[in-house]
């Protein structure tokens, strides 16, 4: 489990970091025990498939990260890549070829897709046990049963970090900005039937903003709006989980762009009982998540 030790002080309060790297690779740990385990029983080794179209560069990076993440943890992956070129119905074709292969334990086309392509019409056409990042119907309409099958992994990984870092949500006011099919409207979900707690769904249409956001105990923001939430606008003592990665350019930075998070964080930070940074909240435990679906769509298939 996670400890809230790495506290910041301020001169108006103290605030725990909610570190998403240390608590991703605590569950990677945990997989590698899962996976030693599996090969001492000579079970089946998860293998995850990933399906690249097109040379996207930060497709590519998150892809990189992924493949990463599996020789990390044991598991065995296949890398599929095609131009931008490549026919809707060819892709569908190849779909086709990793849901009917018994080897195939998760599976996943790394989004975006080129303008020719319907992201709905691929995500639909993975089969649901093996949709490991939980985008199709099946998967997100199962939020809400008491045995849900693979859940949206970024949403999945913000309450692992609810969970880890001993946040109660029962009973609690979450204010959730940004309704998006990705992150959004699954947690919202999750929230109410895994967490319990109180949700208010805040979106683009929103009037007022600060008046809801004002009352969340927990506050998560998925707008993609660098800045967004500033400090008048949070809860003295609230949770606040920023999942908002938005590169901004300018010669200011070292690097000439630096990776903002939706809210502002040093002047909330010291409003806060804890907050997540961006980078190094959220993101790692998208992918710690992925992983932990593998594992779950493997033992799901061979149980």
């Amino acid at each position: 489990m996670a400890n809230p030790d790495r506290s910041k002080m301020t001169e108006t309060t103290t605030y725990t970091l909610i570190d998403g790297r240390k608590v991703a690779t605590e569950i990677k740990e945990e997989i590698i025990q899962r996976v030693n385990e599996i090969k001492r029983e000579g079970g089946k080794i998860p293998h995850l498939a990933i399906i690249l179209v097109g040379d996207d560069g930060a497709s590519q990076t998150y892809v990189d990260h992924k493949v990463k993440a599996c020789k990390e943890v044991g598991f065995h992956y296949t890398m599929m890549r095609f131009a931008d070129t490549i026919s809707e119905d060819k892709l569908l074709k190849h779909i086709d070829q990793v849901n009917k292969d018994p080897d195939v334990d998760g599976f996943i086309v790394q989004l975006p897709l080129p303008p020719h392509i319907s992201v709905e019409k691929i995500t639909e056409h993975i089969k649901p046990d093996k949709d490991v990042d939980g985008f199709t119907n099946r998967n997100f309409g199962s939020i809400v049963s008491k045995n849900p099958l693979l859940l949206p992994a970024t949403p999945y990984g913000i309450m692992e970090l609810l969970k880890r870092y001993h946040v109660q949500t029962e009973s609690k006011n979450c204010v959730v900005v940004g309704a998006s099919r990705l992150v959004g409207a699954p947690l919202s979900m999750m929230l109410v039937e895994h967490g319990r707690a109180t949700v208010t769904v805040c979106h683009k249409y929103t009037k007022s903003l600060a008046d809801f956001t004002k009352q969340a105990d927990i506050l998560i923001v998925a707008v993609g709006k660098p800045g967004l939430i500033t400090a008048d606008m949070v809860k003295e003592g609230a949770v606040v989980i920023d999942v908002g990665t938005t590169r901004v350019e300018g010669p200011q930075y070292k690097n000439g762009y630096a990776i903002k998070g939706d809210v502002d964080f040093k002047n909330v930070a010291p409003k806060c009982s804890m907050i997540t940074p961006v980078p190094g909240g959220v993101g790692p435990m998208t992918i710690a998540s992925l992983l932990l679906n593998t594992l779950r769509a493997t033992e799901l298939r061979n149980a």
